[in-house]
């Protein structure tokens, strides 16, 4: 194993290709469809928190069955829990931004990718 592989392994469980391709290509989309369902449906981004957790744990859960790594590690749970609440943030903030500038056209207008802002 490569040094970088092997500092992986013991602070979060599995190799850096492991935790990339987990993250990203598996559980990603399930974070950004998280992230976009509860912004369609008007829910408060903290309900993010708790979801994002459930696929932190199912992560590590594919890790330990799929790539054979460490299935009660701390930091592997806790590094997928932020990839994922990163990924979900991002989903709901895009989702209400879009939401916002056309349920409200006469009171908003987009400004960025991210933001909105009050027409004068």
């Amino acid at each position: 194993m490569s040094p970088i592989d092997t500092f992986m392994f013991e602070w979060f469980g599995d190799t850096l290709f492991n935790v990339v391709l987990l993250n990203l290509v598996l559980v990603g989309p399930a974070s950004f469809a998280a992230g976009q369902g509860l912004a369609i449906t008007w829910r408060h981004w903290g309900q993010m928190v708790f979801y994002t957790a459930l696929l932190s744990a199912t992560l590590r859960f594919l890790d330990y069955a799929l790539g054979g790594g460490e299935l009660w590690s701390v930091a592997g749970f806790l590094l997928g829990w932020a990839v994922q609440m990163s990924i979900g943030a991002f989903a709901y903030r895009l989702t209400r931004s879009r939401q916002m500038v056309q349920q409200y056209p006469w009171l908003y207008r987009r400004k960025g990718l991210l933001g909105w802002e009050e027409r004068h």
